[in-house]
């Protein structure tokens, strides 16, 4: 099984190396992301769950673990998660139901590190 938490910040010093690598083109990437994603008529944790529905739908593990993080961390429950994984299957078929209980994985970790964390140990 995948730990969904070591794999987000495994991509996090990837995506690091690729900016030290192609400044400019992760630079207008990151502007991108922080244009689409703030408060708007769409709520940030609303945004977040799209993501991650087009995360499972093309099955992006990488992403999965960054966006099932982010809507955790802009407010989503458990539930708001299971029901937008249950759209993404609805839109993606056999391959998305296997990624979208990848997904649920990948919430079960973050919330069992985000106990560890707030329990003052560290994960």
């Amino acid at each position: 099984m995948k730990n969904y938490p070591e794999l987000r910040r495994g991509m996090q010093e990837q995506v690091a190396t690729l900016r030290e690598a192609n400044p400019k083109a992760l630079r207008a990437f990151g502007q991108l992301h922080h244009a689409t994603t703030q408060e708007g008529a769409i709520s940030q944790v609303t945004k977040e769950l799209i993501a991650l529905g087009i995360a499972i739908a093309v099955r992006c593990d990488a992403c999965i673990a960054a966006h099932v993080h982010d809507a955790l961390k802009y407010g989503a429950t458990r539930e708001q998660l299971a029901e937008a994984i249950g759209v993404a299957i609805l839109m993606g078929g056999g391959p998305a139901a296997m990624y979208g209980a990848e997904a649920f994985h990948a919430l079960d970790q973050f919330i069992a590190e985000r106990a560890i964390e707030t329990n003052g140990v560290s994960a």
